[in-house]
């Protein structure tokens, strides 16, 4: 009994910590954050500790236990009305800033295009968010801005991917994009994921609005890959009930394959009609 105790005494004890989502008021993003041993409730405007200074959201889960000890983002505290009201100050000044630099990008013929403005929450920088085919020298355009708003201004290039997940808008399913409401960042997507799944590899139809291939095709491609398994390829020859043939469609979701037979046929069977020939035994003399 004693070493029991001892052993218990001894093993490792599992810290847990109180965690909540935060959805920040720009752009939505939902982080996972330490509640600092805050109580929380679902709705409270909090501020969130983040590598670019305090950033203002509102709780959007209930309060629960998590395993890990540390996390990279921390509530800093409960928002004050004066901490909503300068989020609004800066949101005027954000479209302030917006207007004039998207004017002086026209006047200096500059080949980028200004997707949106941030200013930050403890107002040490404004971020402008720009996109462009390769660089571009904005030295001027940053003295412009200097000169009119007296305040750090920091210009950041991001990518097509970037830009729809701020801007934001309606996919091709009539929903809201989805990197624009509950993607916290991009998985990487290929054509293989639409060739696995049988959709047509026609680029308007798979491709959203920024160009590039849908982030959905990444949702039940690893169904369609595990559904897959074990089932002849297209362009395998197969024996079926109904004769030998080849396979030229797969319909996973049926669990049904078109096969065109030796008599030039197309017949749609279920996996159940493929013939499963048994292995061929060897003899002791390694002849079959």
């Amino acid at each position: 009994m004693e070493e029991e105790k001892q052993q218990e005494n001894n093993s490792p004890q599992v810290v847990l910590t109180r965690v909540v989502n935060v959805q920040l008021f720009k752009y939505g993003k939902v982080w996972c954050c330490d509640a600092a041993g805050l109580e929380l409730q679902k709705g409270d405007r909090v501020l969130v500790e983040s590598g670019r200074g305090p950033a203002l959201g509102v709780v959007c889960s209930e309060p629960r236990n998590s395993g890990r000890d540390k996390w990279a983002r921390k509530v800093a505290r409960l928002a004050a009305d004066r901490d909503c009201q300068k989020f609004e100050r800066h949101e005027i000044l954000e479209r302030e800033i917006y207007g004039f630099c998207y004017q002086k990008i026209k006047d200096r013929f500059l080949p980028m295009c200004l997707v949106s403005v941030e200013c930050l929450f403890d107002e040490n920088k404004v971020m402008v968010y720009f996109t462009a085919d390769g660089r571009v020298d904005f030295r001027e355009l940053v003295k412009d801005l200097v000169g009119k708003f007296r305040t750090r201004i920091e210009m950041r290039q991001i990518g097509v991917r970037h830009q729809a997940k701020m801007v934001g808008g309606l996919g091709t399913c009539g929903r809201e994009l989805c990197c624009a409401s509950f993607l916290s960042g991009f998985a990487p997507v290929s054509i293989k994921m639409a060739k696995e799944q049988n959709l047509s590899l026609n680029p308007s139809k798979i491709s959203g609005m920024c160009g590039r291939l849908m982030c959905c095709l990444n949702y039940e491609f690893f169904s369609y890959e595990l559904a897959k398994k074990g089932i002849p390829k297209v362009g395998k020859k197969v024996n079926t009930v109904h004769g030998a043939g080849k396979v030229v469609r797969q319909n996973v979701l049926r669990e049904r394959l078109t096969v065109q037979l030796e008599s030039g046929e197309e017949k749609e069977i279920s996996y159940k009609d493929v013939v499963r020939e048994e292995p061929a035994i060897k003899n002791r003399t390694g002849a079959k």
